[in-house]
């Protein structure tokens, strides 16, 4: 007889063994499946009434991961979240195919959990208009204001995700002939995004500024540490809500750093930029990631219709076809 399986041993070594030293996710991909794992353990320990410390691998079938995903829909999760979560419980039960491989049949079932399919909205991104607004709400009399404006034109311009943002440092600032500044971004990659000539003038001002902290944190919180999100956000919602008055349309719109983000990829793609430039300049895996944005605008798909000839047809008498085929073709 097969020897049952203690779960958390096995659960820490994909932790610390898996993520951190072999693959050397980050921290977010780290968080991530770290709060997938809380939730399903606490789930789990209301169904079977066992701690998760004496939880057995053998426990973690298909039908308790699929109640699991359920459960987290009915609490009103989203699609494309339980599909993350689902993401993070196969990327567990991959590494365990390679531990236990006494327990193939258990692993694949789990591991044959389709994610589910969803409606792709469109991308949400800020006009010109709304950009300038926003620009503008900072009172850049105080070390706030001035450090707000500065983050604001450097997300909107680079295009940076806000674990970016927040880590700057003033060292990946480069100013000069060919300034840019300097990021290791989603899967460890190092790129280079170059700065417009007027956010270089705002940064470079912003670097004159007294360091606050003991830290290097280019864009810091009032003591110097790393801004958070919660930080982030709370700033980005007192600007939107002070821009909002000088442009209506703001007033219904959440501002995050990735909508900034969506607004630097639109700006360059009606630029005329070519995809895998866009790509390139966001750290995309795939230029295929580059591709909704081209759903995103319809002013390009007017311009597009604008280069076409109407379609010159001769009027004629309309005639059923075959039942059957009428059928199909309705279908």
């Amino acid at each position: 007889m097969t020897p049952r399986i203690s779960l958390a041993p096995l659960l820490e070594r994909f932790f610390t063994q898996r993520l951190m030293q072999q693959r050397q996710a980050s921290p977010h991909t780290i968080s991530s499946y770290r709060d997938t794992f809380r939730h399903l353990l606490a789930f789990v320990h209301q169904r079977v009434h066992t701690p998760p410390a004496r939880l057995y691998f053998e426990e973690m079938d298909a039908p308790l991961i699929v109640a699991f995903l359920d459960d987290l829909e009915r609490h009103g999760l989203s699609i494309r979240s339980r599909n993350l979560r689902l993401t993070a419980v196969h990327s567990f039960f991959r590494y365990a195919a390679f531990e236990l491989p006494t327990h193939a049949a258990q692993i694949q079932r789990v591991l044959a959990i389709p994610s589910k399919r969803f409606t792709r909205t469109l991308v949400p991104f800020l006009t010109r208009d709304e950009v300038d607004a926003l620009l503008a709400a900072p009172d850049q009399r105080t070390w706030f204001g001035r450090r707000d404006h500065a983050f604001l034109l450097t997300a909107v311009q680079t295009g940076l995700r806000v674990s970016e943002m927040t880590g700057l440092t003033r060292k990946d600032i480069v100013l000069g002939t060919g300034a840019h500044v300097r990021v290791v971004g989603k899967g460890r990659k190092e790129r280079c995004t170059p700065l417009a000539q007027s956010t270089r003038a705002v940064v470079k001002a912003w670097l004159r500024e007294p360091q606050r902290g003991t830290a290097t944190i280019l864009f810091p919180s009032t003591n110097g540490t790393r801004l958070t999100i919660h930080g982030v956000q709370y700033m980005l919602n007192k600007h939107r809500r002070a821009a909002s008055r000088v442009c209506p349309t703001l007033t219904h719109k959440r501002v995050t750093v990735h909508r900034l983000r969506h607004t630097a990829a639109m700006d360059l793609l009606q630029a005329g930029v070519d995809r895998s430039v866009i790509a390139l300049w966001l750290g995309h895996e795939s230029i295929e990631t580059t591709q909704i944005y081209l759903e995103a605008t319809l002013a390009m798909k007017e311009r597009a219709l604008a280069t076409t000839h109407p379609p010159h047809g001769r009027a004629a008498r309309y005639r059923p076809g075959d039942q059957l085929l009428g059928f199909l073709n309705s279908l």
